[in-house]
């Protein structure tokens, strides 16, 4: 169990640290990928100059993401399983369908951004409903993920709450993204609001992490 709460908390960091880099990327460098005024040869011209670089952020953002999250959700199902079994199993379970989901975006956007380009060389009509189909199916599966993530976030810190296994503060903030996420996700016109919880995720990941990785070396 050690090993394993030690892989949770290096996890945990990896997982804040992709997100970082991803929303560094989105401001920067790769700005017009989130840019919904680009018209679509300037976008299509954005992305095939970039391909490499948009690759790398999406296998960071999702892949590499996914595979540390993964590990988080188990390290913390051992941590709070004796103490609170039900909500432990429950929320552990909304974790990793979570973590499938992050998986199935990065896959259907990797793979679909080389079709599309495969695409655009030969008939930029099909091209465009091509990337609009991307794009809304993506929404969808990103949407779907920030609620399964915010309602493991909102369980597991309502069940260390109980029980006392991390810090308060931890869980109180825990449970405020959660909310907020939930409210974004489930609501359309308050999509802004859901933004709360993929901020507040990279500060809750390095605190959980942190402590996580303290917690062991003093034990």
């Amino acid at each position: 169990m050690k090993n394993l709460q030690k892989a949770g908390g290096v996890s945990a960091i990896i997982a804040a640290a992709t997100y970082l880099l991803a929303m560094g990327l989105v401001v920067s460098r790769l700005k017009p990928m989130a840019d919904s005024t680009l018209g679509f040869q300037e976008y299509m011209a954005f992305l095939i100059a970039n391909k490499l670089l948009v690759f790398l952020w999406h296998f960071s953002m999702y892949l590499i993401n996914g595979f540390f999250l993964t590990v988080l959700v188990l390290a913390i199902y051992e941590r709070l399983k004796d103490s609170s079994p039900r909500l432990a199993k429950i929320g552990s379970a909304f974790g990793l369908i979570w973590t499938a989901f992050v998986f199935l975006s990065g896959m259907i956007v990797n793979y679909g951004n080389e079709s599309l380009i495969a695409l655009y060389g030969r008939n930029q009509g099909q091209a465009e409903a091509l990337k609009n189909a991307l794009e809304t199916i993506t929404i969808g599966i990103d949407s779907s993920d920030k609620y399964l993530g915010c309602l493991w976030v909102g369980l597991v810190s309502l069940a260390a709450f109980k029980n006392k296994v991390f810090p308060k503060t931890f869980n109180v903030f825990g449970l405020a993204i959660s909310a907020a996420g939930l409210i974004g996700t489930m609501i359309p016109a308050l999509v802004s609001v859901s933004y709360v919880f993929g901020i507040g995720a990279i500060v809750w990941w390095l605190a959980v992490g942190i402590y996580m990785l303290r917690k062991q070396a003093i034990e």
